[in-house]
Formats: structure tokens, sequence, C-alpha cells
């Protein structure tokens, strides 16, 4: 059988295809350019499965998605203290160009923004380092989180600098301030060229996901940030990485999260998955019109709010094969991770004969993990398999597999 989460994704997409509102970040005449009907998603487990759907192979700049990873590269190399002296944690309630300084600090008031994020770019490495270091340090980094050798759309950078008197004036401002301690301009290009590295939507899933793991990479498994560094990251994007809607956005969708003015959208659930989305066409916010509502579709359907009770118990999958038989157990409130887990156990499944799944050690099902759930023993039975379902306390409910017709109640 085929795992169906990539079906779920596509209709996900299919769905608000249609929205054609918004539009391309027309004040960067290369990102104006770009396709605006192009849409993928993709979601990576802790366990380092992905799925996605769409234009998965599309590649665009990562923007402002680069800051809170950057501003983890700040942390890992000069010590959370030294950089907390020159960006604050605060949300700032504005748009993301806005110089927001700490009116007794002269601080901007998080890395989310460009005014934090420039003075973020400023300190990797150390005062005085070499410019083309720090580039090199962010990309080294980004492809490491990523899995892959990511690069630097050269286009993109120059079409930016063309454009960058905003970025100059608040670098110039910070280093008035004494926030910089080398060259704006120096510093801005570095800033931008961050920017311009290019990724898909499943390199910022992958990405998310290592902050989800902790700072473990999730297929590699190396550990590329230390625990408390991921922790701090995914903090400040839950409170200001939507910009003046961080707090309408976590309150509805819960789903820490930072959006690039190239269409894309990143998200983290702790232990959980790590998500990314992209389309080009933009709101008011500069969020990505279509991404943003993919996020919360996936918040509704999935269960995925941060703040949605889970009554402190995790969920657990096991496989046991016997002979003729292979049995697949779910213990705890099931939600997506461990539900795809199961599904690429399903899909890997080498009984010659029957399949029985025993969720008599489940207390509840997401709405979606009880949907995943019935699918993968749905597609078992097309494959020709004796499907059996041990369930004590009716956590599935009603678990027909299509064509009226039910798993046999062991």
């Amino acid at each position: 059988m085929q795992t169906p989460i990539p079906d779920y994704l596509a209709e996900v997409l299919d769905k608000l295809r249609d929205d054609v509102s918004g539009a391309t970040a027309d004040y960067i005449p290369e990102l104006a350019n770009a396709n605006p009907d192009q849409f993928a998603l993709a979601i990576t487990t802790a366990t380092g499965g992905t799925y996605s759907a769409g234009d998965t192979n599309a590649e665009f700049s990562i923007q402002s998605i680069s800051k809170p990873f950057a501003y983890a590269a700040a942390i890992m190399d000069r010590g959370l203290d030294r950089v907390i002296e020159s960006i604050g944690v605060e949300p700032s309630g504005e748009a993301f160009n806005e110089l927001s300084l700490d009116p007794e600090t002269n601080r901007p008031k998080n890395p989310m923004i460009n005014a934090g994020a420039i003075a973020a770019h400023g300190l990797l490495l150390g005062d005085k380092a070499d410019p083309e270091e720090r580039v090199a340090r962010v990309l080294e980094l980004f492809s490491r989180l990523a899995g892959r050798q990511l690069r630097i759309d050269d286009k993109v950078f120059q079409s930016e600098l063309e454009t960058a008197d905003h970025n100059l004036a608040m670098a110039h401002m910070l280093k008035k301030y004494g926030i910089l301690n080398d060259d704006p301009h120096e510093v801005v290009a570095g800033y931008t060229r961050q920017c311009s590295i290019l990724v898909t939507v499943e390199d910022l899933s992958i990405m998310a996901a290592t902050l989800a793991n902790g700072g473990v990479q999730p297929r590699t498994r190396e550990r590329i940030l230390d625990a408390d560094t991921a922790r701090q990251v995914m903090s400040v994007m839950a409170v200001a990485g939507m910009y003046d809607g961080a707090g309408d956005w976590l309150t509805r969708v819960g789903i820490p999260a930072k959006s690039g003015v190239a269409g894309g959208l990143v998200g983290v659930l702790p232990d959980q998955v790590g998500i990314g989305a992209f389309s080009p066409r933009l709101d008011k916010h500069g969020n990505s019109q279509r991404a943003r509502r993919a996020f919360e579709q996936l918040s509704k359907d999935m269960g995925m709010h941060l703040f949605a009770p889970s009554n402190g118990r995790l969920d657990v999958v096991d496989v046991k094969l016997e002979t003729l038989k292979e049995t697949f157990s779910l213990q705890g409130n099931v939600q997506f991770t461990a539900a795809a887990e199961l599904l690429d156990l399903m899909e890997k499944s080498t009984a010659q004969n029957a399949v029985l799944l025993d969720v008599s050690g489940v207390y509840s099902f997401t709405d979606v993990a009880r949907r995943m759930a019935l699918e993968g023993l749905r597609r078992l039975r097309l494959d020709k398999r004796h499907v059996l379902l041990h369930d004590p306390w009716q956590v599935l409910a009603d678990p027909h597999l299509g064509d009226g017709l039910y798993p046999e109640n062991v």
C-alpha cells in the first residue's frame, strides 16, 4: 500500500487553489516576476518522514524565513546573553520593515523584524568578522538543517540589493546606537545574500522539524542546535514570527511560524512536525495568502494547535511480526506523528495473510489520526490482506473502511 498522507495534502492544495487574492512582492523586481500559481505543501515528522504535494521541486528564495535560523546561529556563535544585549524578544505589533527599537535600550524589539535580523547577521562569528565568512556561515548551517547543499540566487540578491535603501537606513540607525559594530553596507549586503538562499517546501519542513526535534536533524540524526537554542528560536517564532498578525495567528492557528515575501511559510510543533508551504501571492501583512490558509486547514484537521490539551500522555507505535500475521499497536493520545509512523510501517508490511491493528492502549485519536489509521486498513484490505481490529473501548468509533465493509473485531 501507499501512504495516503500526500493525497490528503493534495486535497488541501486543491481546496485552496482557486484563491487568487493577494499579489507577488512587487517592490523587489525579481520576486514580482515569480509564477503566482505555484503552490506546494510539505510535512516532516520528528521521526524523519517527509510527505509533500504540489510544486515540491520549485525553488524560491528563503527571505525572512532565514531569520529564525540565522538567530540560532548568532546564539551559537555569541551566546544568548550577548545576543539579548543587542536584540529583544518582545512582539513589535508592527510590520516587518518597521524600525522598532526599544525606547530605553535602542535594541530592535525582536529578531523576526528586519532591524533585528540585520543585527543578528551582524553578530555572526564575532565583531569585525569577514562579511563573506558570515554568509558562508549561514549557508553551511542552512544546508545542514535541510540535509542537502543549498545555494544563493544571485539574481534575487542583486534585485533586492538595488532596492535595499530602507534596510540600509535601519542599519545606519543601528550603527548610530552601537547595536551594529561593523560597516552597515557590508552587513546589509550579507543579510541580503542570506535572504537569497534557495529552498523548497521540503527543505523548509526538514529545517523546521530539526527545531521540533530540539536541534537534532530528523534524517541524519546530527545534533545541529543545542536544545536550549531550539527552544529559544521556537519561542520567539511563536510571539513574533508573523509580525503584526502574530497574536491572531497564535490564538487561531497555534503553530509557531515564520513567513517570507517570496511566498514561503514555515511552521514548527515541538516533538511533532515541521511544515513548509509555498505560494507567491501575499496578503496585506506580507504573508503568503494560500500558504497561510493551508496552515489554518492543517491546524483544524490535525489538531495541531500548540496549546491543544493532550492530557500529558504520549502516543506510541509498535509492530510485531508473526508467521502469518502482523500486529500494529498504538498507545496514548494518537496524533498526526504517530499515525504517520503507523502508515509508514503498514506500507512496509510483509505479512503474508493478516494484519491486526491493536488500539486497546489508546486514549483518543485526533480526527485526522483516526482517518489515517482507517485509510491504512482500507488500503491493506485492497492489497488482499485479512484486516483485523482490536478496539475494546471503541476509540475508533464506527471504523468503516468504505463500501460498507468493516475490519474483523477480535
